[in-house]
């Protein structure tokens, strides 16, 4: 126990103890207190955001970039509520997050105070866990909990709400040790039974498939996986929040399944007799219509979470444990397989699916009036920005380009929201991870409509000098709906048209934000001016790529249908087992 200090100082200096480095927030007054020592920490970077909901995915991609636990921090209220999307989203992707959030007075809790809001029962079910404080004393072990339970099993957000009073008053600081939660207890190793009849099950399947999730991003698994891939010859899905967890350029590399997925992975799955699921969850946008997915085949599921097991799809083998010791795991298990003389003969279906590959390539075609395809422009910044950059997507149809047209190859290189979905997520997002690797190349592939949510923390990049690089692919709409739109209510375009080539003028208001505003309409342009923003580095980057409207993603499922539905191109349907 040390001298008397404020709980606001046991505060700052618990989250030095956790190791933190940055706090993306922003003050109001029940947060307050905390704000003044936070001025004197020598460890504790703080960047002021222009929005709460900034502040918590600029958390998110810094922990994404990283594999460190991202913070931020809000008042109570209003400032506490706006981090909500991002706790959400946070959950959904299983980024470890801590959100600090000011909390009114002890004595004012349940009254409806200025700014009361009871962000406890808010976040109750999208939080791993999390924390009221009204006594300055548990401030140490609360936060010490807190980054104790995000980081470690299924990582997730968790946040600790402390009382303005608490914040105000004396008490005395005492670190823990360790951590002790009755209760919490994540297996992390598997168990030796269930790894060697996986493996077992491994050799014996004639149509095996990997289906790895973002679970193998999150264990740092990808080194094994390559190990277990090569090992046994099987192929590999890498799903959505899996971009980059095994190489794009490898020849088992079938690329994404589900809604826009490759025409290989998809039928990969469905055609197999044997899914080994590495850190997956089944999600719908993987499975298309759950009772036609995958027919024919057995399940291994293995994951952190044994809430995931068995929830959308029965395992014929469930693994509870930590992707990372897994895999390793399994390839000693198939090792042993294979040193007594029992390895899978996949030669057949090695070959089925690399006809797949070469029948329904990825592809797309230039807008016959010269006007510029999106498609094109995210697979050349891909091919000029490098593997090692990071590439931070919106969501809708530039975030499916940006995951189909880039190749990843390293983990860590793709970073977007999975399964909540945010639309205003790339940049900051983007600017997260670049306070995370200052020395990488990041990028965020936005669009138009999710650009106008969040473009204000371009302000925040200026003034702190992170100069991140926005690719803003401008269709002037909503472009996922509109899509949909176009395929399922008759071309009844309601409310999607932006006008985004008018208004607002991109380049100016690049400019107005103390950034580069850079504008290209044609393809002959592109090249160029992707160069020009690599080799400028004093400032933020936006490129207002102007392109065609009516572009589309392919291949795609619809939502609710079988995955045997899936569409190369309008109204073209792939044959599964076409031979040529």
């Amino acid at each position: 126990m040390t001298d008397q200090i404020t709980g606001a100082q046991s505060l700052v200096r618990s989250l030095e103890r956790a190791g933190v480095d940055v706090v993306f927030g922003i003050p109001g007054g029940a947060i307050l207190p905390a704000y003044d020592p936070l001025m004197d920490s020598t460890q504790v970077r703080h960047i002021l955001t222009r929005h709460e909901q900034g502040a918590g995915h600029a958390a998110e991609g810094y922990a994404a970039a990283t594999g460190r636990v991202g913070v931020c921090m809000a008042t109570s209220g209003p400032g506490a509520t706006n981090l909500v999307t991002p706790i959400a989203d946070a959950y959904m992707d299983s980024v470890p997050i801590v959100a600090i959030t000011g909390q009114v007075p002890s004595a004012a809790i349940g009254t409806d105070a200025f700014q009361e809001a009871d962000i406890r029962g808010i976040t109750m079910p999208i939080t791993k866990h999390n924390f009221l404080v009204t006594d300055p004393a548990e401030i140490p072990s609360a936060v010490a909990a807190a980054f104790h339970i995000a980081a470690t099993g299924r990582p997730g957000p968790v946040l600790v709400d402390i009382a303005k009073d608490a914040l105000q008053a004396r008490t005395g600081f005492a670190w823990p040790e360790q951590i002790d939660l009755p209760g919490y207890r994540p297996v992390t190793r598997p168990h030796a039974k269930q790894v060697r009849e996986a493996a077992r099950m491994i050799v014996e399947a004639k149509r095996p498939v990997l289906y790895v999730g973002g679970g193998v991003i999150r264990a740092g698994a990808h080194a094994e996986l390559r190990r277990l891939a090569e090992l046994t010859g099987i192929p590999v899905t890498t799903t959505l929040m899996a971009r980059g967890a095994f190489p794009d350029s490898h020849p088992l590399h079938l690329g994404m399944p589900g809604m826009h997925g490759t025409v290989a992975a998809v039928g990969a799955l469905q055609k197999s007799d044997l899914i080994i699921a590495l850190g997956a969850r089944f999600d719908d946008r993987v499975t298309g219509r759950l009772d036609t997915f995958a027919p024919d085949a057995a399940v291994i599921h293995a994951d952190i979470d044994p809430a995931e097991i068995g929830k959308n799809r029965t395992a014929d083998v469930p693994i509870v444990g930590d992707a990372r010791e897994v895999i390793a795991d399994l390839v000693a298990a198939v090792t042993a397989e294979h040193e007594a003389g029992r390895a899978g003969d996949y030669a057949e279906w090695v070959a089925q699916l690399d006809r797949m590959k070469a029948t329904y390539p990825l592809g797309y075609d230039h807008p016959a009036d010269g006007t510029l395809s999106p498609q094109y422009v995210i697979e050349r910044l891909g091919q000029i920005a490098g593997p090692e950059a990071v590439i931070a997507a919106g969501v809708g149809q530039h975030q499916m380009w940006a995951a189909q047209f880039i190749g990843y190859e390293l983990p860590g290189t793709w970073l977007n929201s999975g399964g909540a979905g945010t639309m205003g997520y790339a940049v900051p997002a983007a600017m997260g991870a670049k306070v995370g690797r200052p020395d990488a190349n990041v990028w965020a592939v936005d669009g138009d409509g999710c650009f106008q949510m969040t473009n204000q923390e371009l302000v925040t990049c200026a003034i702190n000098e992170i100069p991140i690089k926005v690719a803003l692919i401008n269709n002037s709409s909503l472009g996922m709906v509109r899509q949909w739109q176009t395929l399922f209510y008759e071309s009844r375009y309601s409310n999607t048209d932006l006008h985004s080539h008018r208004i607002p003028d991109f380049v100016k208001l690049a400019d107005a934000y103390g950034c580069h505003g850079l504008r290209c309409e044609s393809p002959e342009q592109v090249d160029a001016t992707i160069e020009k923003a690599m080799g400028l580095d004093d400032a933020p980057v936006v490129i207002d790529f102007v392109v065609h409207k009516d572009a589309m993603v392919w291949p795609m499922v619809a939502a609710g249908a079988s995955n045997d539905d899936i569409k190369f191109a309008r109204d073209l349907a792939p044959t599964w087992d076409r031979e040529e």
